[in-house]
């Protein structure tokens, strides 16, 4: 039985059908956004080699998946920040912090040996909570 306060939200990515998952899913007031990959609209791997600009197409894929739940970046509470190259840290640390600067939420960086494709550099998740009554940054 579905829980009916259930909302998820497709990112396009072909991964989400073949797996059967969601890029986020809300109950209630919390939302779960899993590991974000740096996939155009076309579904195809984006800046090869180019940590930041990946860094980028993954947050923009979380903020319209929190904005397609009724949520907005104020929300988020934790990131993890996964790696191939922990090298990459700071590079896509001040990508995270152009996001992030003003509401800063908990954060784990982390390397990781490898994705699905391995011209992925960088993926994401995201955690928030949505009190509705509080106010927006």
């Amino acid at each position: 039985m579905v829980n009916p306060s259930r909302q998820h939200v497709l990112s396009g990515s072909p991964y989400e059908s073949r797996l059967g998952f969601a890029r986020a899913v809300r109950i209630g007031p919390l939302i779960s956004i899993g590991g974000t990959a740096p996939l155009g609209p076309d579904g195809k791997t984006v800046a090869r080699g180019d940590a930041s600009a990946q860094a980028q197409r993954c947050f923009e894929i979380i903020q319209a998946a929190l904005e397609g739940l009724g949520a907005h970046l104020s929300d988020v509470m934790r990131t993890r920040i996964l790696l191939t190259h922990i090298e990459d840290w700071e590079r896509v640390g001040q990508v995270h912090g152009s996001f992030f600067k003003h509401i800063q939420p908990v954060t784990t960086v982390m390397q990781v040996a490898r994705f699905i494709d391995p011209d992925w550099l960088v993926e994401v998740e995201v955690d928030a909570y949505v009190n509705e009554s509080s106010t927006r940054l």
